[in-house]
């Protein structure tokens, strides 16, 4: 496995074409907007260094036998999906951010038994390549970008009936020794920070949409790969000279990016689905399923740190005994668990599938998910109720620092007897940066859209649901004789 060190200078080999605000970045690993992204996935590899997290972020691979990287293992127990909860909790908790490496992780699983049931009722190769991935991707311990989610254009008219064919990623030629893809995914997390991309398809498919049924992976400085990065508010604070308190969080943060695939080759090796589109589907909600249970990991991790933040907060506030702030502590923790306890819950009721990797219970994974959706703005709320309107009108650091401004400053921001003022500021500033700020994007708004939109959890869950199971168990016990309905 590497090690952190060995992963930022894995990245610097690359030849990443990437740009931010209508710029080229030639060094994405140094530039202050994208470094704390990146030191968020480093985490994922320091973390694996350390015996007392060894069982959480490590696992062995069923592929080579070999001690690997959790991120890059495909589930083989029940307590493999538990333990990926419970790992993701626990970077959340040390990063305060969006860690990134775990859309890739979902989206290894979901390739994985869907290729299986390819080859198997189809007779393609299609598993057998992507296992020699696999081995490729652990052997090397690589961060891989899952792709799935396309621009989508017009929404009410499938990819194959958009003006623009590019609105979803699609195959515009078939080689002897590959394919040719053009499209765009959107929303990538970590997408600067990773050294492949795997790409799946957004939607089911019919028919007349097989030319964008399309599963492959090319490295992320493959020939007319693009990205452009995203932009999050309070964003350019990290490019100001010596910013470090109005950061919240100076160190660790998430990015997305755009990522634009301009006839792009991709040899036979490394595609996995190639226009069968009748298994597009499997593919997308086995994918959604793995995603909505990170949730109940990673976002109670960050969870957490809100938490700890608000209670501080009350500290340096001078009210940590009011009743009505320990009751409001207490309804943050218990919407927290509850979060996890849907991730834990839809792992602990998962199943071998028949590849052999586990799938997590989906209807339990998008309940997880659906309240996701709702639980966390909750939480931030609360957090920011507790914080106070200082949060948001607080001067900046730079007047703190300034020698005439600075004893002002720290004469009426400060708080309860005894505590200190700029740690004060520090507390106040990481809660804006989680509710309001860049981890937000990770947080808060992630929340609602990430791994789908509420709506697609109801689909699911009316799907997975099977409300007329649960009909007949009523009939049964009020004893309903269904001969005597029309």
């Amino acid at each position: 496995m590497m090690t952190s060190e060995q992963y930022v200078e894995s990245l610097r080999k690359m030849n990443l074409q990437v740009y931010f605000m209508g710029e080229k970045i030639d060094n994405p690993v140094d530039h202050p907007m994208i470094r704390p992204s990146m030191n968020s996935v480093a985490m994922t590899y320091k973390l694996a260094e350390m015996e007392e997290y060894k069982d959480l972020m490590t696992a062995t691979s069923n592929l080579t036998g070999k001690r690997i990287n959790r991120f890059c293992h495909l589930h083989q127990s029940t307590e493999d999906l538990k333990n990926k909860v419970k790992m993701q909790r626990l970077l959340g908790q040390k990063t305060a951010s969006c860690f990134q490496r775990c859309v890739g992780m979902d989206a290894f699983n979901a390739i994985y038994s869907t290729t299986f049931e390819m080859d198997r009722e189809l007779g393609t190769e299609y598993h057998k390549r992507f296992v020699k991935y696999m081995e490729f991707v652990q052997e090397n311990d690589l961060v891989v970008d899952g792709a799935m989610t396309d621009p989508k254009g017009d929404r009410s008219l499938s990819p194959s009936q958009q003006p623009d064919p590019d609105l979803y990623v699609h195959i515009t030629e078939v080689r002897p020794d590959g394919i040719v893809v053009r499209g765009a995914k959107a929303h990538q997390t970590g997408a600067v920070n990773s050294h492949e991309h795997l790409i799946m398809p957004t939607i089911a498919m019919k028919a007349e949409d097989s030319d964008y049924a399309v599963s492959f992976a090319v490295p992320s400085d493959a020939e007319g790969v693009i990205m452009i990065y995203g932009r999050q508010s309070c964003d350019t604070r990290k490019m100001e000279p010596g910013a470090e308190i109005d950061l919240g969080n100076s160190e660790f943060g998430g990015h997305e990016a755009l990522v634009v695939f301009d006839d792009v080759f991709v040899p036979n090796e490394r595609v996995f689905m190639c226009k069968e589109y009748k298994y597009a589907g499997m593919m997308v909600e086995r994918f959604a399923g793995y995603h909505r249970q990170s949730y109940g990991g990673c976002k109670v991790g960050v969870g957490d740190v809100l938490i700890g933040a608000a209670a501080l907060a009350a500290d340096y506030n001078g009210v940590p005994k009011a009743t009505h702030i320990k009751d409001k502590l207490i309804e943050m923790i218990h919407l927290n668990e509850t979060l996890y306890s849907c991730g834990i819950a839809c792992s602990s009721e998962g199943t071998q599938m028949d590849a052999g990797n586990y799938m997590i219970d989906l209807l339990l994974a998008n309940v997880c998910k659906q309240n996701i959706t709702r639980l966390p703005y909750e939480i931030a709320r609360l957090a920011e109720d507790i914080a106070g309107g200082l949060m948001v009108t607080m001067p900046s650091e730079q007047d703190l620092r300034h020698p005439e401004l600075g004893p002002i400053v720290k004469k009426y921001l400060v708080g309860a007897t005894g505590k200190d003022t700029e740690n004060r500021m520090r507390i106040l500033r990481l809660i804006e940066n989680i509710t309001l700020g860049t981890a937000a994007v990770g947080y808060r708004t992630e929340s609602m859209h990430g791994a789908g939109s509420p709506q697609a959890q109801r689909i699911m869950i009316a799907r997975q649901g099977d409300l007329e199971a649960k009909k007949e168990l009523a009939r049964a016990i009020a004893k309903v004789d269904v001969s005597k309905d029309k």
